[in-house]
């Protein structure tokens, strides 16, 4: 039986080599209705509508499915944050060039620091071997490099919405991000084995079964994948998992 490796973590917010110089997190408004976290110059990150186990997805780079334990506000209760780093910090520095590219790792750092410190957040992580997919390249790619390396990295479906269906589309996506992105929807962690480099621009279309019934999500996007030359199998594979050990709601700022 295979015994997960189980890494504590519960470190004071001054540990850690990155923290914001100002932060304030307050409970969502019945009136908020953004979805997201941004990044603007200077390295200012806000976020709004976001729970908890949102917020920790964002700071450890993992998916919904690699987060466990917590009570139940950890994924109801929405707050809005904006935080600031010092002007030592090289996030000060940033300019990115539209506001929904994610954090970078500094940023990330930060985040972490922020949750340990506003929210009482002490977790550790357990990785083991787990189901997983592996991307890897096929015979024929069917890959453009990217015409606009400073577009925003998208990846979708045809309408323009999220992957569902109708094939795939993607604009300067390189692979290990797209291995993030497809994670979302598979439900297990997509391990990028393709070798390939850069950023590509991609599109494979197929039309909807003609009774307009609900296609299974998975097995439609193994297919769009495999329209643009690249190969999504099932394996068995290193799955790493935040788990909460405690959490409070924050104070008020």
């Amino acid at each position: 039986m295979n015994r997960p490796v189980m890494i504590a973590v519960v470190l004071p917010v001054g540990l850690f080599a990155q923290a914001f110089e100002v932060a304030s997190i307050k409970p969502s408004t019945p009136q908020t209705r953004t979805l997201g976290i941004y990044t603007f110059p200077g390295g200012r990150i806000t976020g709004e509508n976001r729970t908890l186990r949102d917020l920790m997805e964002e700071a450890f780079s993992v998916q919904t499915f690699q987060i466990s334990g917590g009570a139940s506000w950890t994924r109801e209760d929405r707050f809005d944050f904006e935080a600031k780093p010092p002007a030592s910090s090289p996030a000060s520095k940033l300019n990115p060039r539209m506001s929904k590219l994610p954090p970078n790792e500094v940023q990330r750092q930060m985040l972490r620091a922020l949750l340990v410190d506003r929210f009482g957040l002490k977790y550790h992580r357990e990785t083991k071997e787990g189901p997983v997919y592996v991307l890897t390249k096929g015979n024929k790619l069917k890959l453009q490099e990217s015409k606009d390396k400073d577009e925003f990295p998208w990846v979708g479906s045809n309408r323009g919405g999220a992957i569902f269906g109708d094939g795939i589309a993607g604009i300067n996506i390189s692979m290990p991000l797209l291995a993030v992105r497809l994670s979302r929807y598979m439900g297990r962690p997509v391990l990028d084995q393709t070798g390939l480099e850069g950023s590509f621009d991609f599109k494979f279309e197929y039309p909807l079964p003609s009774d307009d019934q609900r296609p299974d999500v998975v097995a439609s996007i193994i297919t769009s994948i495999q329209g643009i030359g690249l190969k999504l199998q099932a394996a068995k594979g290193p799955v790493e998992t935040i788990v909460i050990d405690e959490a409070e709601k924050p104070s008020a700022n």
